[in-house]
């Protein structure tokens, strides 16, 4: 039986020699349960659906189906798990088109494995990982979408920006506000609309550059 306690992660990465470090580490801290393996992005999606991981850290160089490709497959099917993209330094163009199919953050290959422990902690607890670089890059794309519409949000909607901006979870933000995930949903839905965004990450760079929230 699984233990409501740990953070269930899934490795999805076409190398068995990185897997197989990445198990090695992770086993070791308390808090984290690697539930399963994959080797490329379609067995990685079919995993993830069997298995319901919290976290899937997600390789984006893959034969067949890439992570990003199968990134956009699991948001197609309305799985919940948070994708920690895995990606090298030379590989960073690949990181604002997978921001903007969903995934929470990303990591370098090279990353410090106590620093991998932390994303998969702070992905997990609803935050979005985003190097100074690539928050400008989002930014920039995006420039003038939203732009002179933040004048048509109400209060309400402008106190779940701010928290959506601070990392906040819909449950998060029923709590903090008092209010039903129900009702929060729909809040966060009228924002998206109100402002012409896509999905939370740009909410939370909207927000930000706007001075609301963090």
């Amino acid at each position: 039986m699984a233990d409501p306690g740990r953070i269930r992660v899934l490795l999805v990465d076409d190398h068995q020699v990185v897997r197989r470090g990445l198990r090695t580490f992770l086993q070791v801290q308390d808090d984290i349960e690697v539930v399963g393996e994959a080797s490329d992005g379609e067995e990685g999606v079919a995993r993830a659906e069997e298995l319901r991981p919290d976290v899937v850290l997600m390789d984006v160089k893959m034969p067949g189906l890439d992570g990003i490709e199968a990134l956009r497959t699991l948001r197609g099917l309305d799985n919940p798990a948070r994708v920690l993209i895995v990606t090298s330094f030379t590989e960073k163009r690949t990181v604002v088109p997978a921001l903007r199919a969903g995934a929470a953050g990303y990591v370098y290959k090279d990353v410090d494995p106590e620093a991998l422990a932390r994303a998969i902690r702070s992905v997990h607890s609803g935050h979005v990982l985003l190097q100074p670089e690539v928050a400008l890059a989002l930014l920039s794309q995006d420039e003038g979408g939203g732009q002179g519409r933040g004048g048509s949000l109400t209060e309400r909607e402008r106190e779940v920006l701010a928290l959506i901006a601070d990392g906040r979870s819909n449950r998060e933000i029923a709590r903090a506000l008092v209010l039903s995930e129900k009702t929060v949903k729909t809040h966060v839905s009228n924002i998206l609309m109100k402002l012409d965004l896509a999905d939370r990450t740009q909410a939370a760079l909207w927000a930000v550059r706007h001075g609301i929230g963090a």
